[in-house]
């Protein structure tokens, strides 16, 4: 097993972000990695890397670390052989069954001058290779890098790999590079302010402020404070998402004006009031939409220059608490540490689940490859909007938004979001008239006249549809808003089932802690039959073949073997024959107890021999009754992430958001999306 040892060059490098950045950069290339801090100053169960890497990576593993006093203890008292035993127990427990143990050092501390050596006999302690974080903002990141490489040699352990962080816009990578004397750089990330944007809790918590209307406090986020020194209509121009406003009590304008904002639909971060002042009643009555809506106001002692001057001392390191920031945070860290190469020196024997990182790695990596034009027929919807920039940013798909270009750009401005170049708008009126005559065509089986297809391309799905059936786009994406029969409905009309599929199933990718698994259908049919469960299975297995997912088919029941008997019983016994005997590959047992496919004691017990019992990826569960319950259960009561549904069988890729999917939730699906297509079109055209 191979070990890293994260150690930070200079203070306020973000060594705790790079460390779990590397972590999940692993995690995406299939390995299992484990992970140790092993000395904190803070209370052990308050450290937020632990808390991080248990909480967002997965790894729930990670022991709790040492506090500093103790270590303190150890080492003054010239016990520093016993402290490293200590240390390296505690390491040990975090690599049961890992590839890779990943281990954050301490930050440098001048009142404690024994940290650099100590820091040197854990590495040597854990026979670690160090990778070094540094300042990639200037000149003095990279020399102090030399120096520290040169400390690490003399100590005896090797330098692998320098991460610069928060690297300015000018960074030359090939010319640091030759300044670094053989260590390659593993990464350069990019500052990005973005990131750094703190909720309007945690100010409120650095200033101890009032918390005078709670509002949005725990989810909206600072990413810039206006000080309202000057007149209204400068500070107008100013009230953009995120903006924090800072302003005297006395100021009615000011709180008018953020009051009118907040109303139309301006997010804005909250409202800090100065001088220990109040919102006059009357003004809070006339603004009573934006003060009891979501805006957070607060209120602090000091004037307003000195409000704002502390507001700027917020510390970096994102708090313990805020899961969802720290969670982008290591996923930008993740997309530009250089995985493959640092996995490349590596021997490891390929796990044989799929982890949730990398599904998600695979799946952002295969959908850029497959480079596919996406429709989204809700194109005005705030998610999506959101979500298609995002493929657009990060080349996941070429993503086609339909909807009044002017609505489209409004909603952009007043959400602060600014559409790239490569994001293509179309207006449904200026297109459907094209779509007429292939339409009527489509369904001249049913009597389709003209008249009746312009009137039916007033729905944007039914014309994001449309371009689809005439290989206009290569895939289609909707159900914010619409209902999932709205979505499927017209799907079954144009696009029809592929060849040799007699129905159109779902399936979910539900990302488990230590692998992703496929349960179906969950989403469209009611009560299958023996040979529709069959085909279900049959197009589940090979959606997770896609996917990079080992597929062992479980016909789930509530009865194991030859357990039990019953109708509902039998019909998953005659499927799971008819499966085998269609398609003799599938590697398939059924029925089966949900326990029973996946706990090895239990499968021992209930079902010896079997090939799937204790082991499944694939759920196939008797009918939509049981899935959707199912599926459901466990991504509320487990907190699992589910990517999905996702349609199988049709012709061309059709897929249906949940009404309360999340802007994330859209990005992946949007990606399922591209990665079908791409496969649709491979098995076009070996059996044209």
């Amino acid at each position: 097993m191979r070990s890293y040892f994260v150690a930070a060059t200079q203070p306020n490098v973000g060594l705790t972000s790079v460390s779990l950045g590397l972590l999940r950069a692993l995690q995406r290339r299939g390995l299992k990695v484990g992970f140790v801090k092993p000395v904190t100053k803070r209370t052990p169960d308050t450290e937020p890397s632990v808390l991080f890497a248990r909480n967002i990576c997965k790894v729930t593993n990670t022991p709790d670390p040492l506090p500093i006093s103790l270590v303190t203890q150890y080492v003054t008292s010239g016990r520093t052989d016993e402290l490293l035993e200590d240390i390296v127990s505690l390491a040990m427990s975090a690599t049961e069954g890992a590839d890779v143990l990943v281990i954050e050092g301490m930050q440098a501390d001048p009142s404690r001058a024994f940290i650099p050596r100590l820091s040197g006999d854990i590495a040597r302690s854990l026979q670690a290779d160090v990778v070094l974080v540094a300042s990639g903002a200037d000149a003095e990141g990279i020399a102090q890098t030399n120096y520290l490489i040169a400390q690490v040699r003399q100590a005896g352990r090797n330098v692998v790999g320098v991460i610069f962080n928060r690297a300015a816009a000018d960074f030359d990578k090939a010319a640091v590079t030759e300044q670094l004397e053989g260590v390659p750089i593993w990464g350069v990330i990019e500052n990005n302010p973005e990131l750094s944007a703190p909720r309007t809790i945690d100010i409120a918590r650095h200033m101890g402020a009032e918390v005078m209307i709670e509002g949005q406090i725990t989810t909206r986020r600072v990413r810039d404070t206006v000080l309202a020194a000057r007149s209204v209509t400068e500070v107008i121009a100013r009230l953009k998402p995120g903006a924090l406003v800072i302003s005297a009590g006395d100021r009615d304008d000011i709180i008018l004006a953020t009051a009118l904002a907040e109303s139309n639909g301006i997010e804005l971060a909250g409202l800090v009031l100065t001088h220990h002042s109040f919102i006059s009643p009357r003004i809070e009555r006339f603004g009573s939409r934006a003060f009891h809506g979501g805006l957070p106001v607060l209120r602090t002692d000091g004037d307003s220059y000195e409000t704002a001057s502390r507001i700027s001392r917020l510390p970096l390191a994102v708090p313990h608490d805020d899961l969802s920031r720290m969670d982008t945070v290591i996923d930008n860290m993740a997309e530009q540490i250089d995985g493959d190469a640092i996995c490349a020196g590596l021997e490891h024997a390929a796990s044989t689940h799929m982890s949730p990182p990398a599904f998600r790695y695979q799946l952002i990596q295969k959908a850029r490859a497959a480079n596919k034009r996406i429709v989204l027929p809700e194109g005005d919807e705030p998610r999506t909007m959101r979500a298609a920039v995002i493929c657009t940013q990060k080349g996941i798909a070429r993503c086609v938004l339909l909807g009044n270009r002017k609505v489209i750009l409004s909603v952009a401005e007043s959400l602060g979001i600014e559409l790239p170049p490569g994001l293509e708008i179309l207006e449904p009126n200026q297109i459907a008239e094209r779509y007429v005559a292939p339409m009527v065509e489509l369904r001249k089986s049913k009597g389709m006249t003209s008249g009746q297809a312009l009137n039916a391309l007033e729905d944007t799905v039914v014309l994001g549809t449309m371009m689809l059936a005439v290989d206009e786009v290569d895939g289609l994406v909707s159900g914010a808003v619409h209902t999932t029969a709205s979505t499927v409905r017209p799907a079954l009309q144009l696009i029809k089932t592929a060849p040799g599929s007699t129905i159109v199933s779902s399936c979910f990718f539900m990302l488990m802690p230590e692998q992703v698994l496929v349960y179906a259908d969950c989403a469209v049919n009611p009560d299958p039959t023996a040979k529709e469960l069959a085909e279900i299975a049959k197009q589940s297995a090979d959606s997770a073949l896609s996917f990079g997912i080992d597929p062992k088919v479980a016909m789930i029941s509530y009865s194991t073997g030859v357990s039990g008997s019953g109708d509902d019983v039998e019909k998953v016994r005659a499927a799971t024959k008819l499966a085998r005997d269609q398609w003799p590959e599938l590697v398939i047992d059924g029925p089966m107890q949900y326990d029973a496919a996946t706990v090895r004691e239990v499968a021992a017990q209930k079902a010896p021999g079997s090939a799937v019992a204790g082991q499944a990826t694939v759920f196939v569960f008797p009918d939509l009754n049981t899935g959707n319950t199912t599926y459901k259960a466990v991504q509320r009561s487990a907190n699992v992430v589910s990517v999905g549904p996702m349609l199988q069988g049709l012709r061309k890729p059709v897929n249906d958001l949940s009404r309360g999917a999340l802007v994330d939730d859209i990005v992946f699906t949007i990606a399922l999306t591209a990665i079908q297509a791409e496969a649709m079109a491979q098995a076009s055209a070996a059996n044209p």
